[in-house]
């Protein structure tokens, strides 16, 4: 079973039409069962979308139609148009960049049964862009959530109480699985990544048998640019299980190594 995370930067990414069929040519390759995305926008003065591709499950409380140049539906039917067939949701938070409706989606190959539309913020303002949300899907008996998080040291919106409602919601059912841009960095403690890791979930990099170096950012990107090791490497991209789970392998994919980077992060494929 193949799990993927990726922040696409989606329509904000310079060559986007290029990029997204280079991502759409891996994902039709190796099929992950699950994959998350972030940062999955639409404009939102774009025309309402027409014909919605097969698969879609629209999620509790979302009151934003799709618009013609959705990201997420555009990878569901370059997909189908390939013969691959995903179940999946798309769940915007906020007005990113001034112009898009900004959120997240799930892609699952077995059907979705339910889907859960999270508040993590503090602010439920759909115009202010640290409001945060996570898109949860049920697939089988497992829940895989979607999560893009806000910043350790925020002083409007911290991880922390953050954290505290997703892992509340999400800890609840009986398996989970978190994948996406958590905006903590792994190598520093004492910050959202223990925070993660204190309680009790498992980072599915460490528990896998093979492993690269896991860094999904190289450089200065938006969020961090303020920082001061912004142009470090980073691991802030993880997959996180609410147990312990045999993972066969995790590897960073769209880094410009074995495929062609498409975003301003590289993404994160296991194994399990």
């Amino acid at each position: 079973m193949k799990l993927l995370t990726l922040n696409t930067h989606s329509l904000t990414e310079p060559d986007y039409e290029a990029k997204r069929e280079i991502f759409v040519n891996f994902m039709a390759a190796e099929q992950p069962e699950v994959f998350a995305l972030q940062e999955v926008n639409q404009t939102a003065a774009a025309p309402l979308l027409g014909e919605i591709p097969a698969g879609y499950t629209p999620c509790p409380g979302n009151g934003v139609p799709l618009k013609t140049d959705n990201h997420a539906a555009a990878v569901a039917k370059m997909l189908a148009d390939r013969g691959v067939h995903y179940h999946w949701s798309w769940l915007p938070a906020k007005i990113g960049y001034d112009k898009y409706d900004e959120g997240m989606a799930v892609f699952s190959r077995a059907p979705i049964t339910a889907a859960e539309n999270l508040l993590l913020s503090k602010s439920d303002d759909y115009s202010y862009w640290k409001t945060r949300r996570t898109l949860g899907v049920c697939a089988g008996d497992v829940w895989y959530y979607a999560v893009h998080m806000g910043w350790w040291k925020d002083e409007e919106e911290p991880f922390a109480a953050q954290w505290e409602k997703l892992s509340r919601a999400a800890g609840a059912k009986p398996t989970a699985f978190l994948l996406g841009d958590f905006n903590s960095e792994a190598d520093v403690r004492r910050e959202g990544y223990d925070l993660i890791l204190g309680s009790g979930w498992q980072d599915t990099y460490r528990l896998a048998q093979q492993r690269d170096d896991g860094y999904t950012v190289v450089e200065a990107i938006d969020g961090w640019r303020d920082a001061p090791d912004a142009a470090a490497k980073k691991r802030i991209d993880q997959i996180w299980c609410s147990k312990a789970a045999a993972v066969k392998s995790s590897r960073v994919v769209f880094n410009g190594q074995r495929e062609p980077r498409v975003s301003d992060h590289a993404g994160i494929l296991i194994e399990l």
